[in-house]
Formats: C-alpha cells, sequence, structure tokens
C-alpha cells in the first residue's frame, strides 16, 4: 500500500485492511479487457501497468502507462458512472497491484481527504500524459517518436530491455518498421542493440533527434 493511505483515519485503514486484494504478477498478464466491468480501484505498489488500445491496422498502442503509487483513472471513471472500461491493460513482469473493490472505494472516497486527493492526482496525471502523447502523435514523426520512447524508459545505465516487437506494440506500428528505425539509430552511432535490449550510445544526439525541425 502507498503512502497515500498511510494517512487514512483508523476506520478508514480498518476498512481498507479487510477488503482490499493483493495481486502479484511474475510475467506480463491481461487484467482488464475492453468492454469489461471493472470490479475495484487498481492501484499499482511494484512494477507497472500498461494502457493500451488497438489500431484500425490491428496494431497495439500505448495510451500510458501506471506507475508505483498510482491509480488507473479510467477504472475510477468506470467506478464511479457504471461504464464499462474502454481500453486493455496489462502489468509488466514482477508487478504488483492493490485492487480496492468499488463499493469500497466510493465509501472512503465520500470520508477520507487522501483518497480524494489520490483521485485528483490520477486525473491530472492522466490529462497531461494523454495529452503528450497526442501532442507526439501529430507533432513528431515515428523516428522521433521512438527516440524519445527510448529516452523516455531507458534505465539510469541507459539500457532499454524491450523487444523491437514490444516496441511496435507501444507505437503502434509494426516490428518491421521498427527495424528499420533503429537500424538507422544504430548507424548513426545513438544506440547499440542486442537480443531484447537497447543501449544508448550518444543520449545527447539522440534527443537532439527528438527536436521538431527549426523552419
Amino acid at each position: 500500500m502507498t503512502d497515500t493511505f498511510f494517512n487514512l483515519s483508523s476506520e478508514g485503514m480498518k476498512l481498507l485492511d479487510e477488503g482490499v486484494l493483493h495481486k502479484h504478477f511474475r510475467n506480463p498478464t491481461s487484467v482488464i479487457h475492453k468492454g469489461q466491468c471493472v470490479s475495484g480501484a487498481y492501484l499499482v505498489t511494484k512494477g507497472r501497468l500498461r494502457v493500451f488500445t488497438y489500431t484500425p491496422q490491428g496494431s497495439e498502442a500505448t495510451l500510458y502507462f501506471i506507475q508505483p503509487g498510482e491509480t488507473c483513472v479510467l477504472a475510477l471513471n468506470c467506478l464511479f458512472n457504471d461504464l464499462l472500461y474502454p481500453a486493455w491493460v496489462e502489468t509488466d513482469a514482477d508487478t504488483s497491484i492493490d485492487i480496492i473493490p468499488g463499493p469500497l472505494y466510493r465509501q472512503l472516497f465520500e470520508h477520507e481527504a487522501p483518497v480524494q486527493d489520490l483521485t485528483v492526482k490520477a486525473l491530472s496525471v492522466l490529462v497531461f500524459r494523454l495529452m503528450n502523447e497526442l501532442e507526439q502523435v501529430h507533432t513528431c514523426n515515428l523516428d522521433q517518436r521512438l527516440a524519445n520512447f527510448i529516452l523516455s524508459n531507458a534505465s539510469e545505465e541507459g539500457v532499454l530491455k524491450m523487444t523491437q516487437q514490444a516496441l511496435a506494440g507501444h507505437l503502434g506500428t509494426t516490428r518491421e518498421v521498427i527495424a528499420r528505425l533503429m537500424q538507422g539509430f544504430v548507424a548513426e552511432g545513438v544506440v547499440s542493440t542486442r537480443r531484447g535490449a537497447i543501449t544508448l550510445t550518444d543520449a545527447a544526439k539522440l534527443a537532439l533527434m527528438v527536436q521538431p525541425a527549426i523552419k
């Protein structure tokens, strides 16, 4: 459970302890599908959730990630408005989530300020991330979006452990297109590749490639 819930009242904490469901996933696993009736609020405590949709061509396209300490605002919207979930959600490997049943979350939201704050924060973070993604889709070409994804998701050591097929799924394209773009990045000397991983070799130069051309 995140720091948010440590500030609950004693009554709220008791209700939470009695009702929360803890789940751990060793491998990437689908946890919500489009059109599903959502059973509760999904709070990430370890790892990451990926919310995605499908393009008209049938390729996956990531909408945003839910990081530790965050909850899925789309699931909250479904809970409060009796809606079906509008996308798909899967876990990363080694991911833990707490599921707070819908009636319990609504009860906590009504009486507990920390839960109200978490809900508002989730909404603001979602709006920011979706606006950022929309801006990239409309102002950046695919190689710029790929460069930005690598820079944003690489580890402190400059390594992104991800297959080209997974990258294609995040960006809504095909593995063949990603492979071609990666060949260009390697030729430019900004990354090196090995099976299932990409290593930044010149992050500064790759960052320049993200910037739009000045006309």
